[in-house]
């Protein structure tokens, strides 16, 4: 797996905390899972910013909430 840099890997704790705070149980391993992935695709893409991890984490949860993929 690649390294990221101190300033990334804090934002994607913090998104995917955040994205999963309201869940029952914190989100579950499988959803907590999923946004991850979703997550570390988008910093290979270069969307390393708070805001647009942040974006990413709304989408995959809205989709996994909807019932559709995100």
């Amino acid at each position: 797996m690649k390294k990221f840099d101190e300033r990334t890997t804090a934002n994607l704790d913090v998104v995917l905390d955040d994205a999963c705070r309201d869940l029952p149980n914190g989100g579950g391993h499988e959803t907590r899972k999923f946004i991850a992935r979703k997550l570390l695709r988008a910093v290979q893409q270069e969307k390393k910013t708070l805001g647009a991890l942040q974006r990413v984490a709304r989408q995959a949860l809205r989709g996994l909430l909807e019932g559709r993929p995100a």
